[in-house]
């Protein structure tokens, strides 16, 4: 008796339809350096013009086990925007302009319209950054995952002239730390937020009385993207440093972005924290240290300029839309000290 590839649990079939469905998604995000279409085994890109000395900065990286929320409550049109986040956001830090993106779904057993509606995110995610989405891969794996249940992860290119990399190299005591508000939790801590908070999607959905939202929305809320905001502000200001505040926060990505002998303080008063960080310290019972060392607080990226350019760091991201204030300063030392 024969057994073909379907009846092991792969059809190649919902593989054709999910890339149908994807297609106008995809060619949604195309900028003017997008050579060939999708379906080709690879993506083509051109090198845009005027940058003298480029050299390309790549990232990659998922969203975690905030897919378990978008999985439990249904709702897969917006976990693309994280994946993008989490890479785009890496990549400007060093002063990158996101040229490309290439996603990765997998699961185990294919759902045409699933996947088209976590692309679509993708492709959300991708123009909010002016990436281009030129690939990807679509793997089903029968009895590798839990029914219903998928993976995705993400991967960027970007560009920028050697000469104007953003490394912290220049960075000394004195500078000003200046953080840019985050739309939520972002993309990192969940697997201790699903300890504290569940997944009871019935609870979920219910308003909270610390939080005056259903948890749910809050969960779910995508990562913020600041690419457009960071480019523009580092054709204005001499940016030394831009730390992209993920897993690890303050206390661990900060000092990153530090030469050696630097560390820094930062004023936890200095602007207001978020509810869900209060409800998930609250709820963990846990320390100032532990919960700056596991979540943004409300910050999604800091950036470190000089005392003389503060004013005008704040300005300029104010245009762009940002919510920012002065939260530190550097220091003469090492790591992150909390006031």
């Amino acid at each position: 008796m024969a057994i073909s590839y379907k009846d092991s649990g792969v059809d190649v079939e919902r593989g054709y339809e999910a890339v149908k469905l994807m297609k106008e998604h995809v060619k949604s995000t195309y900028t003017a350096g997008v050579l060939g279409d999708i379906g080709s085994f690879g993506g083509f890109f051109k090198m845009p013009k005027g940058v003298k000395n480029p050299v390309l900065v790549a990232g990659t990286d998922g969203v975690g086990t905030k897919l378990k929320y978008a999985i439990i409550a249904d709702k897969h049109d917006t976990i693309g925007i994280d994946a993008v986040a989490m890479c785009v956001n890496d990549i400007v830090c060093q002063g990158a302009q996101p040229l490309i993106f290439l996603d990765y779904f997998a699961t185990g057993s294919l759902s045409p319209e699933k996947v088209a509606t976590v692309v679509s995110g993708i492709a959300e995610g991708c123009r909010q950054s002016g990436a281009a989405l030129i690939g990807g891969e679509t793997a089903e794996m029968p009895g590798f995952y839990a029914d219903g249940e998928y993976d995705i992860a993400g991967f960027a290119v970007g560009v920028v002239d050697k000469k104007k990399i953003i490394n912290g190299s220049t960075i000394k005591a004195g500078d000003v730390l200046i953080g840019i508000k985050s739309s939520g939790i972002h993309s990192n801590g969940y697997s201790l937020v699903r300890k504290l908070f569940g997944e009871d999607i019935k609870k979920l959905q219910k308003v909270d009385k610390d939080l005056g939202e259903k948890p749910l929305d809050i969960l779910l809320t995508p990562t913020k993207i600041y690419v457009k905001s960071i480019l523009a502000l580092i054709k204005h200001v001499k940016v030394k440093g831009i730390a992209h505040i993920t897993g690890g926060g303050f206390i661990e990505n900060i000092p990153r972005i530090f030469p050696a002998g630097i560390g820094c303080e930062i004023d936890k008063n200095s602007y207001e924290v978020p509810a869900i960080f209060k409800a998930l310290q609250k709820k963990a019972g846990i320390s100032d240290e532990q919960i700056y060392n596991t979540f943004n607080m409300g910050i999604g990226m800091v950036v470190c300029v000089s005392e003389k350019d503060v004013n005008k760091t704040l300005a300029q991201l104010k245009s762009t839309g940002e919510e920012c204030a002065v939260i530190g300063r550097t220091v003469a030392g090492s790591g992150v000290k909390l006031l």
